[in-house]
């Protein structure tokens, strides 16, 4: 399940390619797939384990565009180590809603990303993000390693990243069908995903994803304005 769009990114074959809080990769995996050079990058070993595993078969998979590479660092998004303008593209997907100083992030991201590079944010839309709080202090947990900390307006996380040195060329919101998941979830408990109710709409997600039918495409191109359970950002430095 993806959330940024590759094309408005502008990822090219060649393109060194930071999925910076890589989580279980799946963002690092489309990159690999157009043939840049990724580097999964995350604070959790277990997340960063799991990249690998998926990128590793990727690769061995033999199938991949000439030059296409992955490697993966753990490591803090606020002390990135890597050199000053190292990557074309930036991706951080879902992330910054977890790091407290997020202008620090943010310097660090703009300061690794190249001079005309790209870099494509994405966060909990302020809406739907703001019901699942007010239904359940479990789903956000900001005490909690990893918890969100934040809820963001599309002004404010623009603003963020304007004042650091980035200029905004879009943004978008995905994932309709999914805010309607996590409001159930919240309601019946967000660990119990073997409630009934939980498991129905999981298997619908998941029948969508993996048959994309016209119905629940065209629901999300109508809905994703307002129930856009993820919003997008794009900048360029």
């Amino acid at each position: 399940m993806l959330t940024v769009r590759y094309d408005r990114l502008g990822v090219q074959p060649g393109d060194v390619l930071l999925d910076m809080g890589a989580g279980g990769g799946r963002h690092a995996f489309e990159a690999l797939r157009r043939g840049a050079k990724v580097v999964a990058f995350d604070r959790s070993r277990q997340d960063l384990v799991a990249a690998g595993g998926l990128l590793l078969a990727i690769v061995n998979e033999g199938n991949l565009p000439e030059g296409a590479a992955a490697s993966c660092v753990q490591g803090d998004a606020l002390a990135l180590p890597f050199d000053d303008a190292t990557f074309d593209r930036i991706i951080a997907s879902e992330v910054m809603e977890h790091i407290g100083d997020d202008r620090g992030a943010l310097g660090e991201l703009v300061r690794v990303l190249k001079p005309g590079a790209t870099i494509a944010i994405t966060v909990p839309t302020f809406g739907p993000e703001l019901m699942c709080w007010a239904l359940s202090s479990d789903y956000h947990a900001p005490a909690q390693p990893g918890g969100h900390v934040r809820i963001y307006r599309r002004s404010e996380l623009g603003g963020r990243m304007t004042d650091a040195g980035l200029t905004l060329t879009g943004h978008h919101h995905a994932h309709a069908l999914h805010s309607p998941y996590w409001w159930l979830k919240c309601v019946v408990g967000v660990a119990k995903n073997d409630h009934p109710l939980v498991k129905r709409y999981h298997d619908l997600l998941v029948w969508d994803l993996t048959k994309r039918p016209a119905v629940t495409k065209i629901a999300d191109t109508i809905l994703n304005p307002v129930l856009g359970k993820s919003l997008v950002m794009y900048g360029r430095k």
